[in-house]
């Protein structure tokens, strides 16, 4: 087959593309440029991020792994659509005292959508678009079933469960069946450049406020009663469970327990006041299933480092879902992702709405 892989520099799309060529496919390698030309003032720090002033670095890095393993390579500029797509969100969620994922965006309609699209539209041919994500895709009786990698330490599936169908026949993800040492080892035994790079932690190394270009705005941090224990410059510089940096004084570790854009207060409370039983989630994607249409027993992650718990999903009307929990859950985050498992199979998943 004729496939493109999304190659970012790093080991693992590296190493994906190697393996498909080993197996006889005629590989080609694709990169993205996201880094905009919109103002931003940036301070230092943006090493192992996936957006950054640093990005040509990346596109060098992927440039010679396309050299050492003698294929094409093509850089396909997709600032725009990223920053409409992904910044943009990014922005509006953190300024309504959300806690966005913009992972799962880009990777839904940037990475798998707008790369590949725009390879085609330049002419570039191919039957697959391959990424070097630790996840899996199958096929059972006509559909496309996306799975958790074998190894749980690794699983990239949370931030995948917006694909679609049409996208996921057209996937490839190599790296589904390996451990993350194994493919560092493949690395080192080719010798590619990519074998001791860093992974990315994040999508911007620096200050989110460099991305939010918003004044401060000073508000109150109270507790659950309404008493007010100090002050904040902006409600998106906090996330919902956070315990460093509150800026207030108490006998007892305080938590952020909600973000309020209509008080523009931030609200504090005791470890006990985190935890939560429930969430209503829309925005919905299903990939196992057309739709939820009974109770389901199920698991699901409510963060991407997290393992799935156990769970009972409700459907609700207006593509919403309840999620109940076996066990109480620790700081569930307006704006993160609820992905739901049978097993190791996704069935979907939505944006955190609401919690109780």
């Amino acid at each position: 087959m004729k496939i493109l892989v999304g190659l970012s520099g790093g080991v693992d799309s590296s190493v994906a593309a190697l393996i498909l060529k080993e197996q006889g496919n005629e590989v080609m390698g694709a990169t993205m440029s996201i880094w905009g030309k919109n103002g931003i003032a940036v301070s230092e720090g943006h090493k192992n991020a996936c957006y950054g002033p640093d990005e040509q670095e990346d596109i060098e890095e992927a440039r010679k792994i396309a050299n050492q393993l003698d294929i094409p390579y093509y850089v396909f500029d997709c600032s725009n659509q990223y920053e409409k797509i992904v910044l943009e969100n990014f922005k509006k969620e953190y300024l309504d005292g959300h806690t966005p994922n913009p992972c799962v965006w880009c990777n839904a309609l940037v990475k798998f959508g707008i790369l590949p699209e725009l390879a085609k539209k330049n002419g570039v041919e191919f039957d697959k678009f391959a990424t070097g994500h630790y996840a899996r895709i199958t096929e059972e009786n006509g559909r496309f079933l996306l799975k958790r990698s074998v190894n749980p330490k690794k699983d990239q599936s949370y931030f995948l469960y917006r694909l679609k169908q049409e996208q996921l026949k057209n996937i490839i993800m190599p790296l589904g069946e390996y451990t993350k040492d194994t493919i560092r080892e493949i690395a080192k035994k080719h010798g590619l450049n990519s074998a001791e790079k860093p992974d990315s932690q994040d999508f911007y190394g620096g200050d989110y406020n460099e991305l939010l270009q918003v004044e401060e705005k000073e508000g109150n941090i109270v507790d659950t009663d309404g008493k007010i224990l100090g002050k904040h410059k902006g409600i998106w510089n906090y996330t919902i469970g956070q315990r460093k940096g509150l800026g207030v004084s108490s006998t007892e570790a305080l938590y952020v327990l909600a973000l309020k854009k209509e008080t523009n207060e931030v609200v504090v409370g005791f470890a006990d006041k985190t935890f939560k039983k429930s969430l209503i989630a829309d925005k919905l994607n299903w990939i196992a299933i057309d739709g939820l249409t009974e109770d389901r027993k199920i698991t699901a992650k409510i963060r991407s480092t997290q393992q799935p718990v156990p769970a009972i999903i409700t459907p609700c009307g207006n593509d919403e879902v309840q999620v109940i929990f076996d066990d109480m859950q620790k700081s569930i985050a307006i704006g993160q992702s609820a992905v739901f498992y049978d097993g190791d199979t996704v069935l979907g998943g939505g944006v955190i709405k609401s919690s109780q």
